[in-house]
């Protein structure tokens, strides 16, 4: 009897995930799979892994939990390590597979990963590439994706006037895993591979916003805690800015960018508060960061590898260099710019840093300092444990002048830091012994 491969890319969930839902219509057993690709640990022009300790162990953990609920449901995920094209021929070849279903993302990477599975599998396999990392569905966009506007409040107006967001799809009651029969366990497997090598054993620093753990579970979890037993939703306007502290922000981009929860659940959830509690600013504005988010992932369906050129989708000339003197100091947190060097430092320690933070030292390098804007891109790729494609190179891009903000505006990060920071709680936390 012929199965179907559900490849699990970088959408460790079972709720509201689409190829899982189309793997399922198709009537044959699934053999869910993970694959550890070496090319996620290559290095970039800096020299460091594009995926580091904190985005490592953050997928160790949403791999881990994603098994657990494919166990719970009677299924075995498989886990193999190697190129995805390769791996998946074997695939086909060993469990005998007419068809392959699996997540599409914008990206170069991705998209020449997706071109070399489409060249070296079987011609009897068949392949759907499915949608389901945005809020909105191409389909729905009342332009093609040649012609999303330049700059987002046209995006934003135009969606919000002719697209409603599909309902978010909930898991199967039961999936018709694949019996699997193995000597060794995903754990093993798993414990292996280059994934925890590179995780490797560090112990969070206490004064990170939040314990952050991957996984679907925990994704729901934090959804839960702060939407509805905390009830922050409805301040959210007016505290998104902060610095410190769990609860300044909703904190979702890590699930989001992994792929433990679906935009379309938080959309869902945020209805749902406003239908039950409050409707307000602070709802819709949840709401709004997400068509940003949108907004970014079909800016690089569009624009492609432009989004990687120095002069960035602008092709505008930039004066701007690869100095690494100076680029080191900004990437340690010894600029001299207590702002900048604090959340660099609050960066280097947790893999994180609040959205007012990546504004001020994005532009604090590549306007400031003048340094080529793609080397600090780069550095967030390896470090942030939110680390996504299209948002990060595209508000890096934004936020030295060459994406789709058509002003060149410059942060004035000492202004920044009275506004944000007026009593120096957030730069005394990061840059202990330091004065200011």
């Amino acid at each position: 009897m012929s199965k179907t491969i559900l490849w699990f890319r970088q959408d460790f969930r079972l709720d509201d995930h689409p190829a899982l839902i189309q793997a399922s219509k198709l009537g044959q057993p699934i053999l869910p799979v993970v694959i550890v690709d070496p090319r996620w640990f290559e290095t970039t022009r800096l020299g460091l892994p594009k995926m580091g300790r904190f985005r490592a162990t953050f997928w160790k953990e949403s791999i881990e939990d994603l098994a657990e609920s494919i166990e719970s449901q009677g299924g075995t995920l498989i886990i193999r390590e190697g190129h995805p094209e390769s791996v998946l021929s074997e695939l086909v070849h060993e469990y005998d597979v007419s068809e392959l279903v699996a997540m599409t993302y914008p990206g170069t990477e991705e998209a020449k990963c997706e071109d070399s599975i489409e060249s070296q599998l079987p011609q009897h396999c068949g392949i759907e590439w499915v949608e389901g990392h945005t809020l909105l569905h191409t389909e729905d966009l009342p332009f093609e994706i040649e012609d999303l506007p330049k700059v987002f409040t046209p995006f934003r107006k135009k969606v919000e006037k002719d697209v409603d967001v599909r309902e978010p799809m909930s898991k199967p009651a039961a999936m018709s895993w694949m019996p699997i029969e193995s000597d060794g366990s995903w754990k093993d497997v798993l414990e292996q591979s280059q994934l925890t090598v590179q995780a490797g054993e560090w112990e969070p620093d206490t004064r990170s916003v939040l314990p952050f753990k991957g996984g679907e579970s925990a994704g729901i979890a934090r959804l839960q805690e702060y939407i509805w037993d905390g009830d922050h939703l409805k301040v959210y306007k007016k505290t998104r800015n902060g610095l410190l502290g769990a609860n300044y922000s909703s904190k979702f981009s890590p699930w989001l960018a992994n792929g433990c929860i679906s935009p379309r659940r938080i959309w869902s959830e945020v209805k749902r508060y406003e239908a039950e509690r409050v409707s307000n600013e602070s709802t819709y504005w949840l709401i709004f960061e997400l068509l940003w988010r949108d907004f970014f992932q079909f800016s690089a369906w569009k624009h492609g590898s432009a989004l990687f050129h120095a002069g960035g989708i602008q092709g505008k000339a930039v004066h701007q260099e690869p100095n690494k003197e100076r680029f080191q100091r900004w990437a340690d947190g010894q600029t001299g710019s207590d702002f900048v060097d604090a959340n660099m430092r609050e960066l280097n320690a947790t893999g994180f840093m609040s959205n007012r933070g990546r504004q001020n030292v994005a532009s604090y390098l590549s306007q400031n300092l003048g340094v080529d804007w793609r080397m600090g891109a780069s550095y967030f790729e390896t470090m942030l444990i939110d680390y996504d494609v299209a948002s990060n190179w595209g508000n890096w891009a934004y936020n030295s002048t060459v994406g789709h903000d058509p002003r060149n505006r410059q942060f004035d990060v000492d202004r920044q830091a009275q506004m944000y920071d007026a009593q120096g709680r957030y730069r005394r936390t990061w840059l202990q012994g330091t004065l200011f």
